[in-house]
């Protein structure tokens, strides 16, 4: 099995791009319906993050790698469940911090139970891939890294979503269905 860690890396950064190019299509279509983004100081940051994170798991695996499945099959399953976040989403996901005036949050999928489920998502992918993969210090490094960025990210993200709603007059938002952008 040669080669396969560095295979699954090269998939999970694939996945990403394709990610990036499909929240990049989202937010110029929200920008363009008046979504203001909030926070936009601390967006290099999680890009640089989750590219250096990859890069450190391509440089720092080995080839021969031994996989440890139950790690993988968790990662995989994590995935899923990414992928029902952004469905959730739909129009309104975004990797940026955007809130458009008169949208309320949506409250389907996953955030009927949790508010920031995405996060939950990528808290425990961040470390998660590391360790099916044998590389331990980025799993502890990067993970702990994800957790600082994320703090901020959700303080920036609430802060943003409650400045809205304190300047619209009550019942001014669109229905839950419509849902909000600037959910990742």
């Amino acid at each position: 099995m040669t080669g396969l860690a560095h295979a699954i890396i090269a998939l999970v950064a694939l996945q990403r791009l394709a990610e990036m190019a499909h929240a990049r299509r989202n937010t110029a279509r929200l920008r363009a319906a008046g979504a203001v983004e909030a926070g936009a100081r601390h967006y290099p940051l999680i890009v640089g993050l989750h590219a250096a994170w990859l890069a450190a798991l391509a440089l720092t695996v080995p080839l021969d790698a031994a996989i440890q499945w139950p790690w993988l099959v968790a990662f995989a399953a994590l995935q899923a469940a990414r992928v029902w976040t952004i469905g959730s989403l739909g129009r309104f996901w975004t990797t940026r911090v955007l809130v458009m005036p008169g949208v309320t949050p949506v409250r389907r999928g996953p955030y009927r139970w949790l508010r920031h489920p995405n996060y939950v998502v990528v808290a425990l992918e961040i470390p998660m891939l590391p360790l099916a993969l044998g590389a331990e210090a980025v799993a502890l490094g990067f993970g702990a890294a994800n957790l600082a960025v994320l703090a901020w990210r959700i303080r920036v993200e609430d802060d943003a979503r409650a400045s809205m709603s304190a300047r619209e007059p009550a019942g001014s938002g669109k229905s839950e269905d419509n849902g909000a952008a600037g959910r990742t």
